[in-house]
């Protein structure tokens, strides 16, 4: 229990159910059952983000049109975003697992990140959440003034700079359940070939395969 208080005062959330928060923290490989491990916050709180982030920008930023509103939200949302706001949180110090390697895993860092969120919302309710999430967003909110470029924008300038022709975008296909669907889009630009790029939604996987163009074309 000790443990937990220490990481309430990290979060700067005292939770009303500290099962919950321990829930939010136990991975898999320490208990398969969907109801025993973190999973399903991580699926509920990835939601809750989006929609705390999207309520910030909209009230932060009242003169940004759409276009620029979308690529703060996609920055402010992203795997490497929120493992970075997980790292400052120290979260896997806290993470109740089966092999110590896990603890520096990207992936699970987000998802934990996006748990915790999960289970405030729960705990708190919807102003809880967004009350967490400007906490420990809002100086990454504040760092950048203008709304930083997409990575399907900078490939688009990357393909006019080198004469690569126009890139084109396809769905290759979707996998996944209803509710966890991983989509497949491929990029094709001329002289630089195809990559695929996966994401939870088409626009995530476009950015995916956008970023793994301009790594290779660099």
């Amino acid at each position: 229990m000790e443990k937990i208080e220490q990481l309430e005062k990290i979060l700067k959330h005292k939770f009303k159910k500290r099962e919950l928060l321990h829930k939010a923290l136990v991975h898999s490989s320490v208990n398969p059952h969907a109801d025993r491990n973190y999973e399903r916050l991580e699926f509920l709180g990835d939601r809750v983000l989006g929609v705390s982030i999207a309520s910030l920008l909209y009230r932060i930023f009242p003169q940004e049109p759409e276009g620029s509103l979308s690529q703060r939200f996609t920055g402010l949302v992203c795997k490497e975003t929120v493992a970075q706001v997980g790292r400052l949180l120290r979260l896997g110090d806290f993470m109740i697992v089966a092999s110590e390697d896990i603890r520096k895993n990207e992936n699970v860092l987000c998802d934990v990140c996006e748990a915790v969120i999960g289970a405030i919302y729960i705990d708190a309710g919807v102003e809880g959440a967004i009350n967490f999430v400007n906490n420990h967003w809002r100086e990454l909110i504040d760092r950048n003034v203008a709304p930083p470029k997409d990575s399907k924008t900078k490939l688009q300038e990357m393909a006019h700079i080198k004469n690569l022709g126009q890139p084109i975008y396809r769905l290759v296909g979707r996998s996944g359940s209803e509710h966890e669907p991983v989509f497949e889009i491929a990029v094709n630009m001329e002289g630089a070939g195809e990559v695929l790029g996966y994401g939870r939604n088409k626009k995530a996987a476009e950015f995916d395969a956008a970023n793994k163009m301009l790594e290779k074309i660099l």
